[in-house]
């Protein structure tokens, strides 16, 4: 409303109240039902590469599809990490952690490729000490079929033979060399091969222990290894390609197969004379 001043007309606001506007409309989301979430979706298996012993490594949920919304399309990209003492059986390596993309999805299986890999921090800390030095490098590199990479590799100075002092540090100009041959081993060994065999090089870490041996005419070394694998880019999705990484169609289960029921053998009795 508005009344007539001295100056002109002056216009007068109603203030309202926002505390009192739901007052006559009862409490609110009264009467909605509650919708268990999981109803609506749905459990695929995840398949590691051939590369890897256990290739079922877990289990994946997403809202299962309606109308527009296709289930497989947040299930591509997806990244997941397992242990690689329990992909391989081997407690040893417990210290590496590996880590798959979804690329495809076939029936309730997706299909996963490398993606990256890392070293658990307890593994780093213990591994790290005094009177020593540490020796990090990191490279770019690029796979023959298209995968650019980038490695990171960890190294420790170690006592030489019959040495007495207590103190392993290397002087700079030694590191750089180190450093130098780190980035040729590693450049090499990962720009000759394609992705597959390159994780082949990276589980039993051949490629620390050939770092270590060509060091050792500039200083002994100890506790090699490529510490973590990062994926840059990926080439352009090839579903052939990504069958190739999995190999057969057969597809070995965690579940071992002494558990399955195979039935017991029965020896057939020997048939006596009437």
């Amino acid at each position: 409303s508005f009344r007539v001043g001295a100056f002109g007309p002056v216009i007068i606001v109603a203030i309202v109240d926002r505390q009192n506007k739901r007052l006559s409309k009862g409490k609110k989301g009264k009467g909605k039902k509650a919708v268990d979430a999981f109803s609506k979706k749905d459990w695929y298996d995840i398949k590691a590469p051939s590369a890897f012993q256990v290739r079922n490594i877990g289990k994946t949920l997403v809202t299962r599809s309606s109308g527009m919304r296709v289930a497989t399309d947040f299930l591509k990209g997806r990244v997941v990490e397992a242990n690689l003492a329990d992909m391989n059986k081997d407690e040893d390596q417990n210290y590496r952690k590996i880590r798959l993309q979804i690329m495809d999805v076939q029936g309730k299986s997706c299909l996963c490729n490398f993606y990256g890999m890392d070293m658990t921090t307890d593994k780093i800390r213990s591994l790290v000490k005094k009177w020593q030095t540490t020796i990090e490098c990191a490279v770019d590199v690029t796979t023959t079929d298209g995968y650019k990479l980038r490695m990171f590799c960890l190294a420790f100075t170690k006592k030489r033979q019959n040495q007495l002092k207590k103190t392993t540090y290397a002087q700079t100009a030694q590191i750089k060399m180190i450093r130098k041959k780190m980035t040729d081993i590693m450049t090499k060994e990962a720009s000759t091969v394609d992705l597959k065999e390159l994780v082949r090089k990276f589980i039993p870490n051949s490629i620390g222990t050939q770092i270590e041996q060509a060091c050792q005419c500039i200083y002994p070394l100890k506790d090699v290894f490529i510490r973590k694998v990062k994926t840059l880019k990926a080439p352009r999705f090839d579903i052939t390609k990504l069958m190739e990484v999995h190999g057969s169609s057969t597809e070995v289960s965690a579940v071992p197969t002494s558990s399955l029921d195979e039935g017991t053998k029965v020896d057939r009795p020997s048939e006596t004379a009437a």
